[in-house]
């Protein structure tokens, strides 16, 4: 068995591949720059945790340290201006470092990029994936770069793009890049592939394209999503006006997908993405019955959101660019000016109901006070380019540190006592919202917390501009959470 190392373990793939990993018999790290977003995961205890950050050196050189197979799942999805030189950078040390840590090999997955040579009329993005895994390539230590076109799996981006795209819109006006062939893969493949490259002894240095049985247009995908989840036919109209740009615009106002994220999803299908061999195969053997087709992939998905079962989402990861500050301490914080809304409430049911209510907070169960204000404000923040409200939630009872709720992350929770959100909308400035229950002279009581640290001039305009609204918002939660949890309780 060999010990791995697996980055981006708080992402869609990563916090999949690590369980995959254990069941197989291997010993896992995982590299990551907070050990705190694992630390609620189910598989935790059984695996290593390092903290760092693949652009720094001597961090990443130790969490290499006795790695046999060391996997790479990092890339800026959005990471804005600059994103490219900094894959460059993440891959020149984390290669640097393992060659000098003795790892026998690097698995990498990019994207599928045919047709292409030397990046010509890729988009950035595909570019970024593409000089990432020739860097691995000529790096010294023997690498296997798996190349994936579109991955339909539950909660992947591609796929919820495709969800919600064709369940919202019977009809629909598409530019034209509905009409460019791809060969998308099911989640379960890539994991069987990724698994299977631990155990390989022989020594590979090379690319293999990897793809499903299906080579399909985008159009076509949407006829058989809709066809596999029982809905009507649609109807696709291509049109030649829309740009990527506008596209992606479009896609975020329709899917829970920001703009940000869709951008690159739109630019890759802009490229013909279709497997030019099928090398994989002399080292890891297609499953009996032959790789999973994409309606399987579809119905298999669709069950384990039926089930709410999704195990990791795209939101899985802290978009780039998001903010990550911890709280900071009070009141003796002396970084600046903090803005605090505090509200309390007794609540007239048990501790456990109202941590239920609680930790069932955000997504289809809203936000107890003034719905279409918060609806307002999500749609607000999609209009500049932000998550919006459509991210939701994971699992609509549990949550665990890292998980995404709607356009707040959670930052910390201690079950039964302490959930605390940080806003990934857009703002000119850093925002929390604390929740908490505590018991005293017997009465169950909640509390909560709202903080806002301005950047800038902006940041205080910000804060005065909406503070009416605070009264309202803010001010109707603890009544009507306590109201929840006393409707719970009488259940």
């Amino acid at each position: 068995m060999a010990r791995c190392l697996v980055t981006g373990a708080t992402g869609y793939l990563g916090g999949r591949l690590v369980p995959e990993l254990l069941a197989a018999g291997h010993d896992v790290r995982c590299m990551v720059r907070s050990a705190g977003r694992l630390r609620d995961l189910p598989w935790a205890a059984q695996a290593e945790i390092a903290e760092a950050d693949a652009r720094d050196p001597e961090r990443t050189g130790a969490a290499l340290r006795d790695i046999d197979v060391a996997y790479y799942l990092i890339h800026g999805m959005s990471g804005g201006r600059g994103f490219a030189e900094a894959d460059r950078q993440a891959a020149h040390t984390f290669a640097a470092a393992a060659g000098q840590a003795g790892v026998r090999r690097i698995v990498y997955l990019g994207g599928l990029t045919p047709g292409a040579p030397e990046g010509h009329g890729l988009s950035a993005h595909m570019s970024s994936r593409a000089e990432v895994g020739e860097i691995f390539l000529s790096a010294g230590v023997p690498s296997v770069v798996l190349r994936a076109a579109v991955i339909i799996g539950s909660g992947s981006a591609s796929f919820e793009m495709l969800r919600y795209l064709t369940e919202r819109l019977p009809v629909m006006t598409t530019p034209r890049w509905v009409r460019s062939r791809t060969q998308p893969i099911a989640v379960r493949d890539v994991l069987r592939y990724l698994v299977a490259w631990a155990g390989i002894p022989e020594e590979v240095n090379r690319a293999f394209d990897i793809g499903g049985p299906d080579v399909l247009t985008y159009a076509e995908m949407m006829r058989r999503y809709a066809a596999v989840a029982g809905l009507p036919p649609r109807l696709i109209i291509p049109v030649p006006l829309l740009s990527p740009r506008l596209s992606s615009l479009w896609v975020g106002l329709v899917t829970p997908v920001p703009a940000a994220i869709a951008r690159p999803l739109v630019e890759s299908l802009r490229t013909q993405a279709v497997c030019a061999e099928h090398d994989i195969a002399r080292y890891v053997a297609d499953p009996q019955g032959g790789l999973i087709g994409f309606d399987l992939a579809v119905s298999l998905a669709l069950q384990r959101i039926k089930e709410a079962d999704v195990v990791t989402r795209w939101s899985s990861a802290s978009l780039p660019g998001a903010p990550s500050d911890p709280l900071p301490t009070d009141p003796d914080w002396a970084g600046g000016s903090l803005y605090i809304d505090r509200r309390t409430a007794t609540v007239a049911a048990g501790p456990e109901d109202l941590w239920r209510v609680i930790e069932g907070i955000g997504g289809e169960n809203g936000w107890y006070s003034l719905p279409m204000a918060w609806r307002i404000r999500g749609a607000l923040d999609r209009l500049v380019g932000g998550v919006g409200l459509r991210r939701g939630r994971r699992d609509p009872l549990r949550l665990r540190v890292g998980d995404s709720i709607d356009f707040w992350r959670v930052e910390e929770l201690e079950r039964g006592r302490l959930l605390r959100l940080r806003a990934e909308m857009r703002l000119p400035g850093l925002a929390w919202l604390e929740l908490s229950q505590s018991v005293e002279d017997g009465r169950t009581v909640y509390r909560q917390r709202a903080v806002f640290h301005p950047h800038g001039l902006l940041g205080h305009l910000y804060w005065w501009a909406i503070y009416p609204f605070h009264g309202l918002i803010f001010g109707r939660m603890p009544r009507n959470v306590a109201a929840a949890a006393r409707r719970s309780s009488s259940r």
